[in-house]
């Protein structure tokens, strides 16, 4: 007897004709095929396959190989009933026994009588008969499927015909695994960059509160996601002279994450030269415009509070206005001048507001004025002037009314603010 390159029938009117015993095994296999569909884990799913179709057909042995497309290999994924090779076992394509052939050629490869076959290697010595499967996907090979028996032909038309049918039902279901487990160790690899992104940009904001003789101020910055595109920063100029920032980069995710990291740093040396706030916006701008990618920009407020003088002076660019509430009331800072960063060249203004008596100056990001409730209502101006004037505040306390109003619909776009006041003490 020689080894032969059968051709099963795939005619559904077979199926008709097959004898009870037969049925009950194409039954079996429906619901093998059923099963083996809902398995996501790629380990699960191999087990469950040798297991079910080895109690299914008496077989000797089980085995699925996956295809390794980078090293032209097969590698044993699977295994029932072989004591000689373990999980791990390679092959390589077309080159080694009835899987690499069938591998190579795409073929379906039955030998009745393995020790007549030229392509069968010897494994288990009770070994007689033995199939080999193509598992394809959309044309790709996916990996084989191998049974053996330990009688002689034992497997007739009908069996190899539902091993056929099987066959594609096995190889989707392994792709799908397989993409699902390549997706989910996507999702972890880019969850730990988001977390160390996060850690990172975090570690570049204030660690405390300056201590400033006279005034009081702190700031927050809650990211919608992991990684934010919003931040604020304390600035010592020296001789009782803070620079204050608040900022937010468009965009989200670690793009925002890296454009907001450098334009920290160059804006720390523009103010550390003692430069006025417009002076450092209109040198700030200048670089970003040639450094930024197309689309990109920062709107920011940069103001220097002037402790000895009991000054604030600011500049905007494009950014909403500060907000000052004092003896006279409430009103919003505004500037002549003002384009978001990194958008081109220009110019920013600044002017000086005498800081009298009790005051508290609000620096805040959209993501608190545009916080929506579930009737996509807006927190808005008029509410965060409420909230400041209802007396002593601080920023967590403004974050979290902001949440209260959101109701659960959660912030969509990162919230930071800095509240600068003067001290009880000193008022």
């Amino acid at each position: 007897m020689s080894a032969t390159t059968s051709t099963v029938p795939r005619n559904p009117e077979l199926l008709v004709s097959l004898p009870s015993e037969r049925l009950q095994q194409l039954l079996t296999l429906q619901k093998a095929a059923n099963k083996i569909n809902s398995i996501l884990d790629l380990d699960q799913l191999i087990d469950k396959i040798v297991n079910d179709i080895a109690c299914s057909f008496g077989c000797a042995e089980i085995n699925v190989y996956l295809h390794d497309a980078e090293n032209a290999e097969l590698v044993l994924a699977g295994v029932q009933g072989c004591t000689l090779h373990r999980k791990g076992h390679r092959l390589k394509l077309g080159q080694e026994g009835l899987v690499g052939y069938v591998a190579a050629t795409g073929q379906m490869r039955y030998a009745p009588d393995v020790s007549l076959d030229a392509y069968y290697i010897a494994c288990e010595k009770q070994t007689r008969s033995e199939v080999a499967i193509p598992l394809h996907v959309e044309g790709k090979l996916v990996g084989v499927f191998t049974a053996s028996h330990p009688e002689l032909d034992a497997f007739d038309s009908d069996q190899l015909w539902l091993f056929q049918a099987l066959g594609p039902h096995i190889a989707a279901a392994i792709e799908n695994a397989r993409r699902f487990e390549q997706e989910r160790s996507e999702r972890q690899r880019l969850s730990k960059e988001a977390q160390e992104a996060r850690a990172i940009q975090q570690a570049l904001l204030p660690k405390s509160s300056p201590f400033i003789p006279g005034f009081a101020v702190s700031g927050v910055s809650v990211p919608a996601g992991a990684i934010g595109g919003d931040w604020f920063d304390f600035i010592d100029l020296g001789q009782g002279r803070w620079g204050l920032v608040l900022a937010d980069v468009s965009g989200k995710g670690t793009a925002a994450a890296l454009l907001m990291s450098a334009t920290r740093a160059v804006l720390r040396s523009l103010a550390e030269n003692s430069c006025t706030p417009a002076e450092v916006l209109t040198k700030l701008n200048r670089l970003l415009v040639e450094d930024f990618p197309s689309g990109r920009f920062v709107t920011m407020v940069y103001a220097v509070l002037d402790s000895q003088n009991n000054t604030f002076t600011y500049a905007n660019a494009g950014h909403l206005p500060p907000l000052l509430v004092d003896a006279s009331g409430a009103r919003f800072l505004e500037t002549d001048m003002g384009l978001p960063l990194g958008i081109r060249h220009g110019t920013y203004s600044e002017k000086t507001v005498a800081l009298d008596g009790k005051f508290l100056v609000a620096l805040y990001s959209d993501g608190i004025t545009e916080a929506a409730n579930p009737h996509e209502e807006e927190y808005g101006a008029r509410r965060l002037v409420e909230f400041v004037q209802r007396g002593e505040t601080c920023p967590e306390h403004l974050i979290d009314d902001v949440r209260a109003f959101a109701n659960g619909a959660g912030l969509r776009d990162d919230a930071t603010v800095i509240m600068l006041r003067r001290c009880l003490e000193a008022s």
